[in-house]
């Protein structure tokens, strides 16, 4: 039987894979696991293995290639199988338009457009048809949606700009952007007086000397990424300080029974893994995602680790985090960080994230908020943990280990009310003995 091999989607926010390189040429002998090619996608460059075992033929996809998720790019073949009327290798969406052929009218071609461009397209009510694709055979991907998104929202601002007409005379003759003025009427409105008698003040200057670096692979699929979260999620941030006293004396303990059985130490994120992990459980919204018109409240829980590399950041996944112990969440943790830096991560380690936890205290941030990490509802950002002096019960100042957690979430799904009993939870699990 013909195998199809195709491009594996690695995250639920993921549309499309680009090829790195074959590890096989076509008509070669592959084994069923044996890595078949390579492939970069906004998280990882990591290996694909072969779905069978047989000759590798009918490859669609070279090396550079940027293809969209299910899309079939090879197969492998049995033994005296040949290739025959295969399927298309798009996936094709678009209205099923019936053509009268009695009539000299031309079909309505069907438009290409990726799963998740569609998504965003439909909650942003706008008209596929205005939309021109970029992707292969002209397929519409978020990024068309996006390009498409920012430019009406320029063209409505520069609509929006208040001027006299006498002033919108007085710039279009001398070819001057009124964004670019302060107006000294009221609001802000623009008189002609406000218009410079030459345009030089407008002139471009020549950038400074320096070095220009691509924005592109990962870093460019991050800002991407980010500047989606950003403008179509609707954050709200929530802060708690917690004393950090009794995970230091569970650590101390942890650590000696760690090194009794011979495992790696047992690290802050650790406990904060477990600790969210079994908040989350108690407040399923947390874990959850926003599909269409529906709130999505997802079984598993998936906790994702931000990892700093060189030229971006990965967020590798621990996943069924609840179900796990604290020496299983350490050496979890160990592993995924280690393999991310090493560039040795397996799709699976990547994939079906269900929260983010960003630590930046390792680098000495005290505070900060993070962006969340889109198809998810929330992140969490931890900083330093800082000495403070506090009174205690009886009035009495003492030094305290004390860490600032910011939690973002999307106002969507999540209200504050729930955000704030969500936090409660994860300080009387960090902070109470009992618990731990």
């Amino acid at each position: 039987m013909v195998e199809k091999v195709i491009m594996p989607k690695l995250e639920m926010a993921q549309e499309t894979g680009k090829i790195v390189s074959w590890q096989k040429k076509e008509g070669e002998r592959v084994e069923k696991g044996e890595s078949l090619f390579t492939i970069e996608t906004d998280k990882v460059t990591i290996d694909i293995e072969s779905p069978a075992s047989g000759i590798l033929a009918g490859i669609r996809a070279q090396v550079g290639d940027e293809v969209p998720i299910s899309t079939v790019i090879a197969f492998i073949l049995g033994p005296g199988e040949e290739l025959q009327g295969e399927l298309a290798d798009f996936i094709v969406a678009g209205p099923d338009i019936p053509v009268d052929a009695s009539h000299n009218v031309s079909p309505i071609l069907p438009v290409l457009v990726s799963p998740l461009a569609r998504k965003m397209v439909k909650a942003n009510n706008i008209d596929l048809n205005a939309i021109t694709g970029t992707g292969a055979r002209g397929q519409i991907t978020k990024a068309d949606v996006e390009r498409f998104a920012a430019l009406s929202i320029k063209r409505s601002n520069e609509g929006k700009i208040r001027a006299t007409p006498a002033a919108r005379r007085v710039a279009k003759q001398h070819g001057i952007n009124l964004a670019l003025l302060q107006g000294s009427g009221p609001r802000g409105r623009i008189h002609s007086d406000d218009i410079p008698a030459s345009k030089s003040s407008f002139t471009a200057v020549e950038p400074l000397a320096g070095d220009f670096i691509p924005l592109d692979g990962m870093r460019k699929a991050i800002a991407q990424k980010m500047v989606l979260s950003y403008q179509t999620t609707p954050h709200i941030n929530f802060t708690v300080r917690i004393d950090m006293s009794e995970i230091e004396k569970a650590r101390q303990q942890a650590n000696i029974e760690a090194q009794t059985l011979g495992v790696q130490k047992v690290t802050i994120t650790a406990y904060v893994v477990m600790a969210v992990a079994w908040s989350l459980k108690r407040h399923p919204y947390l874990n959850s995602t926003l599909v269409d018109e529906e709130i999505h409240l997802l079984h598993d829980i998936n906790i994702g680790v931000a990892v700093a590399l060189d030229n971006g950041l990965i967020v590798p996944v621990i996943h069924n985090a609840d179900r796990c112990g604290l020496f299983e969440i350490s050496n979890r943790l160990n592993e995924i960080t280690s393999h991310a830096r090493m560039s040795k991560l397996i799709p699976r380690d990547v994939s079906d994230g269900t929260f983010t936890i960003s630590n930046l205290g390792p680098f000495g941030i005290e505070q900060f908020t993070a962006i969340i990490n889109p198809p998810q509802t929330a992140i969490l950002a931890i900083g330093a943990i800082q000495r403070e002096a506090i009174p205690d019960q009886n009035g009495q100042i003492i030094v305290k280990p004390i860490v600032h957690m910011t939690l973002s979430t999307d106002h969507r799904v999540i209200d504050g009310a729930i955000a704030a009993r969500f936090l409660k939870d994860l300080k009387d699990m960090m902070e109470k003995e009992w618990l731990l």
